[in-house]
C-alpha cells in the first residue's frame, strides 16, 4: 500500500484525473474498477471517479508496484536544459518569455533527447524555475510548469507559462473564452488596398501534411473539419511593395495568419510552407517574418487569484524583432 498526500497543485483536481497521472501505463478500466473496489481510497474512506480532492486529502493506493514505475518523461527531461529565456515580465504565478525564432516551444518526436532538452523553451523553463527552487519535482505528484499557449518554430514572440496548478487552470479557461487578446506583427508581400479589415473564411487541416487549406465557403460534406476563422488586420507601414501589418486573432485556428494572408496573395515574407520562393528568394528572408509581439489580459469573467492581471497589457518593443529591424 502507497499513500499520497494531495497539495496545493492538486486540488481540485478529479480523482480519476489525478490517478493517471500518478500511475505509469494502467489502462483506465483498471482505475475505475480499483476506485470501485476500494482498492484506491480518499482518507482511508470510499470514493467515486469524480470527486474533487482538496489540499491535505491521502490517497491509500492497494495497487501493483509495477503501476508505480517511475515515469521520468515529464520530470527529468529538463537537466541538461539551457536556462537561456528573454522573460519580459515574472511574477508569483505567471511568465511571459520571449521566444527567438527557430526555437521549438516543446520538444520535437523526432529529435535527439539532448537537442529536445537544450532547444525546448518548456524544458529551458523547468530548469530555469528549477535553479530558483520554485520547482521540485519530487514535491510534485502530478504538476509541472506548462506553456498557456504555443507558436510555430519559425514564430517568433511572447509565450504564456504558469507556474502553480491554479494559475494554469485560469489562463487556460480564459484563453478558450477569449478574455486573453494576442496580437501579431508581420511583414506581408505586397500593398493592401484596405488599410484595416477583418477577414472570414473556413480553415480544413490536413494532419498528415501538417498544413492548412483555406475556402472562402463551408464545405457542405459533414464529415469535413472546416473551422470558420477571422483575421484582424491593420497596415502599420508600407515599403516598396510590402506591408507591415499588426494582425489581431479573432479566432486561433493552426497556421491561421499565414495561411490566410497567403490565401488573399499577401504571404509573409519567409513563409516557406504557404508563401511563393521566388518572394522568399528575393527578400532573402530566412524565417517568416511574424512575430507574436504583444497581448492584453481583458477579463470579463472572475479571473480568481489572476485578477491583479485584469486590464495589463504587455508588447515587445521593435529592437526585439528581428524583421521590424531590417525596415528601420
Amino acid at each position: 500500500m502507497k499513500e499520497i498526500i494531495i497539495n496545493s497543485n492538486d486540488n481540485n483536481k478529479r480523482l480519476d484525473s489525478f490517478i493517471k497521472k500518478i500511475l505509469y501505463n494502467i489502462p483506465d478500466n483498471l482505475i475505475y474498477k480499483y476506485i470501485r473496489k476500494k482498492r484506491i481510497k480518499v482518507n482511508n474512506k470510499k470514493s467515486v471517479p469524480d470527486y474533487r480532492l482538496q489540499t491535505n486529502d491521502i490517497i491509500s493506493l492497494y495497487i501493483n508496484d509495477e503501476f508505480f514505475e517511475k515515469n521520468n518523461s515529464n520530470h527529468n527531461n529538463f537537466e541538461n536544459s539551457s536556462t537561456d529565456l528573454d522573460i519580459i515580465y515574472e511574477d508569483n504565478n505567471i511568465i511571459l518569455i520571449n521566444k527567438p525564432v527557430g526555437v521549438l516551444v516543446h520538444p520535437g518526436d523526432n529529435l535527439d533527447a539532448n537537442h529536445e532538452n537544450s532547444n525546448s523553451i518548456i524544458n529551458r523553463l523547468k530548469k530555469y524555475l528549477y535553479l530558483k527552487k520554485e520547482y521540485i519535482p519530487e514535491n510534485e505528484n502530478s504538476f509541472a510548469p506548462a506553456l498557456v499557449n504555443r507558436i510555430d518554430r519559425n514564430t517568433c514572440g511572447i509565450i504564456i507559462a504558469a507556474k502553480n496548478s491554479e494559475s494554469l487552470a485560469i489562463l487556460n479557461q480564459k484563453i478558450k473564452q477569449r478574455e486573453i487578446s494576442k496580437y501579431y506583427l508581420c511583414h506581408a508581400y505586397g500593398i493592401f488596398d484596405k488599410k484595416t479589415d477583418i477577414l472570414k473564411a473556413y480553415l480544413e487541416k490536413n494532419h498528415s501534411k501538417n498544413r492548412v487549406y483555406i475556402n472562402t465557403s463551408k464545405k457542405s460534406n459533414s464529415q469535413d473539419n472546416s473551422k470558420t476563422i477571422l483575421t484582424q488586420y491593420t497596415v502599420l507601414k508600407e515599403f516598396d511593395n510590402t506591408s507591415l501589418l499588426e494582425i489581431k486573432l479573432l479566432t486561433g485556428r493552426t497556421h491561421q495568419i499565414r495561411a490566410h494572408l497567403s490565401y488573399i496573395n499577401h504571404p509573409i515574407l519567409g513563409d516557406s510552407k504557404y508563401g511563393k520562393n521566388f518572394i522568399n528568394k528575393k527578400f532573402k528572408y530566412k524565417y517568416q517574418a511574424l512575430c507574436s509581439y504583444k497581448l492584453s489580459f481583458d477579463f470579463k469573467t472572475n479571473s480568481g487569484s489572476l485578477s491583479y492581471l485584469s486590464g495589463k497589457e504587455f508588447a515587445l518593443p521593435e529592437d526585439k524583432i528581428w524583421f521590424c529591424k531590417n525596415n528601420n
